[in-house]
């Protein structure tokens, strides 16, 4: 009897848009071709959950995020920036503050973006237009290029949507977002620990549990040092030996 096809055993790494994983995949797989990686795209505000459901063993996550059960190490920040139209009075610059941007309609969550949201509530007494149905990020993006409003986002996220009537500037004055890599605290295995190693650029050896050193062989016995046997005098040939006279003065103006 035949036995029954088995699903291939992966490693799933979830992961939050604007996070490239090339490099990280390439020294996984060659170091661990008995175990492929599997990836899974998710939206940040399903970013943790995919650890608790078992969809992923671990997860590149954008900060802050609910740590409840998890182990997070952080791991690099990110640059904020708007993304404007590019024919925006403001694309002229090379950077932008939060201030020259509290007259724009912020095309998300205005809670996202803090340093905003605290500037335009003076000038507009915190009244807003409500937020049109945005999905994804090429939504948001099609919507910056209409004119319709603006996003702050970061650098890397602005890249993945990036369109040739947008143009992204960084915001100097506003907090800058940070990647970590997150997984359960209850599921630490060894698959997860490597894969850590990998993250953090460790060798191939390092990155793996603490093996048994092999046993050092013992030192060699010193034998005790002997002293160098005195070599016989012998007088130097071809030299008479010195004779030593009676006096310095003698034969030099001597009595007679």
């Amino acid at each position: 009897m035949d036995a029954e096809p088995t699903a291939e055993r992966l490693f799933t790494v979830a992961f939050v848009p604007g996070v490239t994983l090339a490099k990280w995949s390439k020294v996984w797989a060659e170091r661990r071709q008995d175990l492929p990686l599997g990836f899974a795209p998710t939206a940040e505000a399903e970013q943790v959950s995919m650890l608790h459901d078992g969809t992923a063993q671990v997860s590149f996550v954008r900060l802050p995020v609910d740590s409840a059960g998890l182990s997070v190490i952080p791991l690099y920040r990110e640059i904020p920036v708007v993304v404007l139209p590019k024919e925006h009075e403001l694309s002229l610059q090379e950077t932008v503050t939060v201030a020259e941007l509290a007259g724009e309609h912020l095309l998300q969550n205005p809670d996202s973006v803090p340093e905003w949201r605290d500037v335009a509530d003076e000038i507009r007494d915190g009244t807003r237009r409500p937020l049109p149905d945005i999905r994804t990020g090429d939504d948001a993006a099609e919507l910056v290029a209409a004119g319709v409003g603006v996003v702050i986002v970061p650098q890397s996220v602005a890249r993945l949507h990036s369109r040739k009537d947008v143009v992204a500037r960084p915001v100097t004055d506003a907090a800058e977002s940070q990647i970590a890599l997150a997984w359960l605290e209850d599921n630490t295995t060894p698959d997860v620990e490597e894969f850590i190693g990998v993250v953090r650029g460790r060798t191939a050896r390092s990155s793996r549990a603490p093996q048994e050193e092999p046993e050092k062989a013992p030192p060699k016995e010193r034998k005790p040092q002997q002293k160098p046997k005195a070599k016989p005098f012998t007088p130097r040939q071809g030299r008479a030996p010195k004779k030593l006279g009676k006096g310095r003065n003698r034969g030099r103006g001597g009595r007679s």
